[in-house]
C-alpha cells in the first residue's frame, strides 16, 4: 500500500508526463508538414510494336475499258445494188448515147462514200443490157455482201456501130461526155486509179483503143476475147512507148481455146507484143468458144481483177 508521500509522487509524475504528451503535440502542430517524398516515376516499359502481317499492295485495277460496241452491219449490204438504164445528149453522135449504171448496195444509205468506177462495153450486135444479162451486177452485190470485194459503180455504155474508130465516135462520146457527166452525177473517185475499163468481143476493141489511147484515164483494162481494131494495130507500139513504166495500166487478157481463128490470132498478136516489150499482165487461155456462156462463166474472175486494188480505204 503507497504512503501519502508516494501517492502525491506518481499524480506529479503524471502530471509531468501529461504536460510533456501536450507539449510535444503543441509543437507537432506547429512544425511544417513534412513534403511528402516525390514518386518515383513509374518506368512505362515501351510495348514492342505488334508486327502487323504485311499484306501485298493490290494494284489499282486497271480502268476496263467499255467494250467497244461492233458496227452493226446495214442492211442493204445483202439487198443487193440497182441498176437503171440513162441517157445523155450527145454533140459527136447522131443519137443520145445509151448506158445503164450499176449502183452497190448502200450507195443511198451512205451519202458521204464515194466509189471507183467500172465502165464494161458489150459485144458486137449487143446492147448497153449484155453485161447485167451475164452477171456483172449480181456477182458484184454477191461478192460486196460478203466482203470479198469493194463496192464499186459499173457504166455500160451503148455501142450502135459496128466501123472502125475513124468512123464510130462511140469512143469521143464516151471520154468527151459520158466520164465527166458520170463524175459529176455520182459520187465516185475521180482519179485514175479508180477507174478502169474493159470489154468483150468488139467491147475489147474499145476498152484497148481508149486504154491504151487515154492511158491517163485508166488504171486497169481487161480484154475479153480481144478482136484488135485494124486501125490501132500500127499505132500499138506508139502508145505503148509514151506511159511511163511507173503508169503502164494492169492489163488482162483472156479468151477461149475454140473462139474463132482471127480472133484467136488478134488476141495472140497483142500478147506477143506485151512479151516483147516486157511489159506485165495476165494473160489465160480458156476452155470455152466466142459466146455469151464463155464470158458468163469467168464474170467473177473479171471482177476481182478489176477490183484487185481498190480494196477499202
Amino acid at each position: 500500500m503507497d504512503t501519502p508521500e508516494q501517492k502525491i509522487l506518481t499524480r506529479y509524475n503524471r502530471g509531468v508526463n501529461r504536460l510533456a504528451l501536450l507539449c510535444l503535440l503543441f509543437l507537432a502542430a506547429c512544425a511544417p508538414a513534412a513534403a511528402p517524398a516525390p514518386a518515383l516515376p513509374t518506368a512505362v516499359l515501351a510495348a514492342s510494336p505488334t508486327a502487323t502481317a504485311s499484306s501485298t499492295p493490290t494494284p489499282p485495277a486497271s480502268p476496263t475499258a467499255p467494250p467497244t460496241a461492233s458496227p452493226t452491219p446495214l442492211t442493204c449490204w445483202n439487198q443487193g445494188g440497182q441498176t437503171f438504164a440513162d441517157f445523155i445528149p450527145s454533140a459527136v453522135l447522131p443519137q443520145p448515147l445509151e448506158f445503164q449504171v450499176y449502183l452497190p448496195p448502200c450507195y443511198e444509205a451512205e451519202p458521204e462514200r464515194r466509189y471507183p468506177v467500172l465502165y464494161l462495153i458489150h459485144g458486137q450486135s449487143f446492147t448497153h443490157d449484155q453485161w447485167k444479162r451475164l452477171g456483172a451486177p449480181a456477182t458484184v452485190d454477191q461478192l460486196v455482201a460478203s466482203g470479198d470485194l469493194p463496192p464499186f459503180i459499173i457504166v455500160m455504155p451503148r455501142d450502135r456501130v459496128w466501123t472502125q474508130p475513124s468512123e464510130d465516135f462511140f469512143g469521143q462520146a464516151v471520154m468527151q461526155e459520158l466520164l465527166p457527166y458520170i463524175d459529176a452525177t455520182y459520187r465516185t473517185q475521180p482519179e485514175r486509179q479508180y477507174r478502169a475499163i474493159g470489154g468483150l468481143s468488139r467491147g475489147a476493141s474499145w476498152a484497148l483503143h481508149l486504154g491504151l489511147g487515154q492511158w491517163e484515164s485508166f488504171s486497169a483494162i481487161g480484154l475479153h476475147s480481144l478482136p484488135v481494131f485494124w486501125e490501132d494495130v500500127p499505132r500499138l507500139r506508139g502508145w505503148l512507148a509514151e506511159i511511163p513504166l511507173e503508169e503502164l495500166p494492169r492489163i488482162y487478157i483472156d479468151i477461149g481455146e475454140r473462139d474463132r481463128e482471127e480472133i484467136l490470132n488478134s488476141t495472140f498478136y497483142f500478147r506477143d507484143l506485151l512479151d516483147e516489150l516486157a511489159i506485165p499482165h495476165e494473160y489465160n487461155l480458156f476452155t470455152g468458144r466466142h459466146e455469151e456462156a464463155y464470158w458468163a462463166s469467168h464474170v467473177e474472175k473479171y471482177l476481182r481483177f478489176y477490183a484487185a486494188e481498190w480494196g477499202e480505204e
